[in-house]
């Protein structure tokens, strides 16, 4: 009786692990725990990519609408080059999570065989704050293409630390996700040379 009892439980014990193994009604439940979170990297990188790509080419659109603008003056004047700027920077809504730093420069090439390029006057805004950057007749450096004796130009630089999504939160009293990494900030930037389209020059009387 004992060795029959023996190999009954033994039976049953086999028959139950054969039923589990040959279960296949949790099978998808298991696969889906396993792919969504692959699927849900997925879409974030794919958002993120999107994102990004789509600022940078507004980081470039700042730069040459700044330029634009402003060759487009006979004269101008610090506060009208701020208010131009501050148009530039509206371009990229609704992205809202860093600003950017725009620096103008009017550059004249001097009047000689092997031209050298001199500030006339500069802007900038970094961080929401305008205010001057270079000073009158400093040397600054232009492509070799751009040396052309007795020119003007205007220099805009646009940059911006781009800070991912997944990387950032609305009051930035912390950061989640990817910060200690390469994505926690991207820089981007543009610089962009324009010549005055109804003058020679460009002059700024307050700048």
């Amino acid at each position: 009786m004992y060795r029959a009892g023996a190999h009954q439980g033994f039976s049953s014990i086999w028959a139950r692990a054969m039923r589990f193994c040959s279960d296949r009604r949790g099978v998808a439940a298991i696969e889906f725990a396993f792919i969504v979170p692959v699927l849900l990297v997925m879409y974030f990188v794919t958002m993120e990519a999107s994102q990004a790509i789509e600022t940078s080419k507004k980081v470039s659109r700042i730069g040459s609408m700044v330029a634009d603008l402003i060759t487009q003056q006979q004269t101008i004047m610090a506060a009208d080059i701020d208010a131009i700027m501050k148009i530039g920077t509206s371009t990229l809504q609704p992205y809202n999570r860093s600003t950017p730093n725009i620096i103008v420069t009017a550059i004249q090439m001097t009047d000689e065989a092997s031209p050298t390029a001199e500030v006339v006057w500069s802007r900038k805004v970094v961080n929401g704050t305008y205010s001057a950057d270079a000073k009158k007749d400093d040397p600054t450096t232009v492509p070799a293409t751009l040396r052309i004796r007795n020119t003007f130009l205007i220099r805009v630089e646009s940059q911006l630390g781009y800070q991912p999504i997944i990387a950032w939160d609305a009051d930035n009293a912390k950061r989640v996700g990817l910060t200690s990494s390469f994505f926690s900030t991207i820089n981007m930037g543009e610089t962009y040379y324009l010549r005055p389209r109804r003058s020679t020059t460009i002059p700024c009387g307050n700048c």
